[in-house]
């Protein structure tokens, strides 16, 4: 995929709008490709983020557009699946050249899989991310016929690699951006930016190696189920070395806290809270 096949296709997630009512409210869905092997809850929630996104955009004139910043409540609800159709909504609680409140949610199948509240994002110059009139035109087609689906060609391989902490209590590792990867044409065509939402996936594989060395709750696991508080403090360029730090908070009988930090060098880039609840079976 080039450069420019992959503007649109590399890494967006929305492939109709069906509600518009810019600075607002926005519905639209997006059809999870049928040949992925998986579709992590992470995209879901990216999918909201760029719901949000376009009705911001269309708010102002296609002359700022929102980045990640914050997001006070993320509940993750349920897994999606390759072949689903998501439904996606938002609701914009106020916008200006500074920035964008909003919350949103999405559904497959009927059910909720992701809700996210308190979301704060910076609004920032369109034309230093991407050309204003190609995304003028793209908010234009996406309220016509739906996009063709099952571009998105999945994720590269996102692994860290675990360097230290003390079992049960902290797990640090090292991530290395990829210096080149797809989804860089799409996020973001003039300034490719590591999206948020793969930290998120990476911070949330983090967290998981953690509770898996705690003690188990009766017949069940630890399943993620809310992430709070999260920061995203500065831009993450391509190439770049990141240090990942999962921390326990609290433990109790049914329910587990971590503490996620992300650094590069000294700079602190990135904060959360997971809370993890019982779950599933053994």
């Amino acid at each position: 995929m080039g450069r420019m096949d992959a503007h649109f296709r590399a890494f967006s997630f929305v492939d109709r709008l069906t509600c518009v009512e810019p600075g607002r409210r926005v519905r639209g869905r997006y059809a999870i490709p049928a040949g992925l092997g998986h579709f992590p809850l992470s995209l879901v929630g990216e999918a909201v983020g760029q719901l949000a996104a376009w009705a911001a955009m269309a708010a102002a004139d296609f002359k700022h557009r929102p980045v990640a910043g914050l997001a006070g409540r993320i509940e993750l609800l349920q897994d999606t699946a390759p072949g689903q159709v998501v439904e996606l909504a938002a609701d914009v609680e106020s916008v200006d050249a500074e920035s964008v409140q909003y919350s949103g949610e999405a559904h497959a199948n009927g059910t909720p899989v992701i809700r996210l509240t308190d979301c704060v994002g910076p609004m920032m110059p369109v034309s230093d991310f991407d050309d204003p009139e190609a995304l003028r035109a793209r908010f234009g087609a996406l309220q016509g016929q739906p996009a063709a689906n099952g571009s998105f060609p999945g994720l590269p391989e996102l692994a860290f690699q675990r360097t230290g902490g003390e079992r049960g209590q902290r797990v640090t590792a090292s991530f290395r951006v990829p210096s080149q990867a797809p989804f860089f044409a799409d996020h973001f065509p003039r300034r490719p930016v590591f999206p948020g939402s793969l930290l998120m996936h990476i911070n949330l594989q983090l967290g998981a190696a953690l509770a898996a060395e705690l003690p188990p709750p009766a017949h069940r696991r630890w399943l993620p189920a809310t992430i709070q508080d999260m920061k995203l403090r500065s831009f993450i360029a391509p190439g770049t070395s990141l240090l990942l730090e999962a921390r326990l908070k609290q433990h109790a009988q049914d329910s587990v806290c971590l503490a996620l930090e992300t650094r590069a060098g000294n700079d602190l880039i990135a904060t959360a809270r997971l809370l993890l609840r019982a779950g599933g079976e053994r």
